[in-house]
């Protein structure tokens, strides 16, 4: 089990006094709360999309130590416990349609079976994923999307939540998200996954 911080206990029992996650099961509840957690944004109680599978696929990957790839080196750098990579480094300054994209192809295509994808900053990283699963390129276990913006944010997670992904995405509505927000949901499976 894993030890945690008295400030976070009494955070946790704000949080619970303040939002009623009650609609949400066990382990999506603890996705969401996590989320709150990070970003002291209580929408995220009623705007969280949590596939029917994809805690638990997310845990059983986790488990079976699967690759995890991130969009970003920010939402990397936020995932703990875990052999975690980017590959923005794999791309030139003029990655198409952008440098994140172009990296979670690279990402997406060589990590072909059962990897957890994390985008929390790149609305284009999130849609080239989709892009590369509807190819027959990779097969990932979670996909966790939030992707934070005024431009393709929203639309990018309204895709993935229509696509055949939903059922083991972790998503949103709407244009909040973020690197810290898309670390806190995995980092929510992840302690599930080690306790």
């Amino acid at each position: 089990m894993t030890a945690i911080h008295p400030i976070e206990l009494e955070s946790y029992r704000i949080l619970r006094e303040r939002v009623d996650l009650s609609h949400l099961g066990g382990g999506a509840a603890a996705v969401v709360a996590r989320m709150i957690h990070a970003s002291a944004d209580v929408e995220y109680a009623t705007t969280t999309v949590v596939g029917e599978h994809a805690v638990d696929a997310g845990i059983a990957a986790m488990r079976a130590g699967a690759p995890v790839v991130t969009d970003v080196e920010m939402t990397r750098v936020g995932l703990s416990g875990v052999d975690r990579r980017c590959f923005l480094d794999h791309v030139g300054p003029a990655g198409r349609p952008t440098r994140s994209a172009a990296a979670m192809r690279i990402g997406a295509t060589e990590h072909r079976d059962g990897a957890i994808f994390v985008v929390g900053c790149a609305p284009t990283a999130l849609i080239e994923l989709m892009a590369v699963v509807d190819e027959g390129r990779t097969r990932p276990a979670l996909v966790i999307g939030l992707p934070v913006g005024f431009v393709g944010a929203a639309e990018s997670k309204e895709l993935l939540r229509q696509s055949p992904l939903a059922s083991i995405a972790i998503t949103n509505i709407g244009e909040k998200g973020g690197s810290a927000v898309a670390a806190a949901a995995f980092n929510a499976i992840a302690r599930s996954a080690r306790d």
